[in-house]
């Protein structure tokens, strides 16, 4: 990251011609605010804990950010939230504060199907998971393959339970499912021009590329969107760059694709600024957003919100004029169609390691979904030695280039069952019967995250656990009560199962 006290930024003069066209008597503000240091954010896991419950055990002094109620400013010369033990049990995700704003302002309902098509490395996708509190599905998709371990890592250490991991084009994902997703999140790949302080990478490749080349990347996404959205479904855009030709003419081209999608308005918070007038838009076009840095404490972004509104609607006069004629509940896309339920395939008897090992997973009264399935041995799947659970509500999938379909739970080896970290990850400490709860300053909790074995007789604890009951065979270790992964209890030696790719590497 570039040293702002002694480099000032450079920008391109075709930028800054456009800059000042577009903000006027504000461009110098614009301009000195690309020399400030960045504003550094974490978003609290719900899926996990409440965000009252996260600040009572912080250690962190921290600030709310105003668009949403479970993201939070940090002070990064002072603090170092990615180096904490809380942030390996998945307490919180670290990022840019106008970025959460895409997941914040579309409206999940429980049990809603959600498709976030431009997914990796997952800080959308996990808000949308933790809405969704384990009820309904979400498809997260990323036609870049490289980026998917990324998103399947943050998945599995937010403890989400009913993500379904893609990787194809928008083509097949619309051939596949059709009019199937209630919500649909677009964070679209774009010129980058919100990012410049972040990275001075990003000023290279816009002169290097410029807008036309993703509004062109853009336009090839939204041409499948109206294919896979139920009617009265909604739509979230967005990007992070300023250009109208990447915002405000991506957001009137989709309503061409479908006139049935109306811009929905979004809570305009202190510093946003209404989406600008261009040729052939409504006054609606105002209903979305820019963030600018200079008027949030915030990088670059753009939200818009749009909802396929459905007959009835129409003919309650809820939308305008433009709306398509007729019963839109009853459009489908041409060749589509709705996908049904996947169907478990019945394994009969689990082997008997794998069985011994579940015996281990308790009840804790408050049990997800997910854990109340294992406990009834119920959506198992064994694929090869693998076992795997898959969540409920799980569209039939097959043919589609799939990373993740259910959770693994973890592998058959001879003479032993071996569970998995995103098993670890779904528990709560509750669910377990061997727990090894360590405190959050300890120094031994540090060297289990960094692979270490542990020595029972040299551990500090976080609670009043007896160190004298803690049972040999499989552990659970935690930190202040939330887990972190596995390990092997053999005469008070605990030998590290944390996962190595995982580990704390400094």
């Amino acid at each position: 990251m570039m040293d702002r006290m002694k480099n000032k930024m450079r920008l391109p003069d075709s930028y800054i011609r456009k800059m000042q066209s577009l903000l006027g008597e504000e461009y110098p503000l614009y301009e000195a605010s690309l020399d400030e240091p960045m504003n550094h954010c974490l978003r609290v896991n719900t899926l996990k804990l409440s965000v009252p419950e996260f600040l009572e055990i912080c250690p962190f002094e921290l600030t709310p950010v105003p668009w949403t109620d479970n993201a939070f400013y940090y002070d990064a010369s002072i603090f170092s939230p990615s180096k904490h033990p809380f942030y390996f049990a998945g307490l919180y995700y670290l990022q840019e504060a106008s970025a959460t704003l895409p997941a914040a302002t579309l409206p999940i309902e429980p049990g809603d199907k959600v498709l976030d098509i431009c997914a990796a490395p997952g800080g959308k996708t996990t808000e949308l998971a933790a809405k969704l509190k384990g009820t309904g599905v979400l498809v997260s998709n990323d036609i870049s393959a490289s980026r998917l371990k990324a998103l399947q890592k943050n998945v599995e250490a937010f403890g989400a339970e009913n993500v379904i991991i893609t990787c194809e084009t928008p083509e097949r994902l619309a051939s596949h499912f059709g009019q199937y997703f209630d919500k649909i999140l677009i964070d679209a790949p774009c010129s980058g021009e919100g990012m410049f302080r972040k990275s001075s990478s990003m000023v290279t490749a816009w002169e290097q590329n410029g807008n036309e080349k993703f509004a062109a990347i853009q336009r090839s996404i939204l041409d499948e969107i109206p294919k896979l959205l139920k009617p009265g479904g909604m739509i979230l855009y967005s990007t992070c760059t300023f250009d109208t030709m990447e915002d405000e003419e991506q957001v009137m081209y989709l309503r061409s694709l479908d006139p049935s999608l109306e811009i929905v308005p979004i809570n305009m918070c202190e510093g946003f600024v209404p989406g600008y007038m261009i040729d052939g838009a409504d006054e609606t076009i105002k209903y979305t957003a820019h963030l600018f840095p200079h008027r949030v404490h915030g990088e670059g972004h753009y939200v818009s919100l749009l909802k396929k509104m459905t007959g009835d609607e129409v003919a309650e006069g809820e939308s305008s004029s433009n709306i398509l004629d007729g019963d839109a509940s009853n459009v489908m896309y041409n060749g589509g169609s709705f996908v049904s339920d996947y169907k478990i395939k019945s394994i009969g008897k689990l082997p008997d390691d794998a069985e011994e090992f579940l015996k281990h997973i308790i009840s804790g009264g408050n049990d997800s979904a997910s854990v109340k399935n294992l406990l009834k041995r119920s959506n198992l799947e064994l694929i090869k030695d693998r076992l795997f659970l898959v969540p409920d509500g799980v569209p039939d999938i097959k043919g589609l280039r799939t990373m993740r379909t259910g959770i693994y739970i973890g592998e058959l080896k001879k003479n032993r069952f071996e569970p998995s970290q995103s098993l670890a990850m779904l528990l709560k400490a509750d669910n377990f019967d061997n727990v090894l709860d360590l405190s959050a300053d300890s120094n031994n909790v540090y060297r289990y995250l960094r692979g270490e074995t542990l020595d029972v007789d040299a551990l500090e604890l976080a609670t009043t656990f007896d160190k004298n009951e803690l049972k040999n065979g499989w552990v659970l270790v935690c930190v202040a009560g939330f887990p972190l992964g596995f390990a092997k209890n053999t005469g008070g030696t605990i030998k590290n199962k944390y996962l190595p790719g995982w580990r704390m590497t400094s």
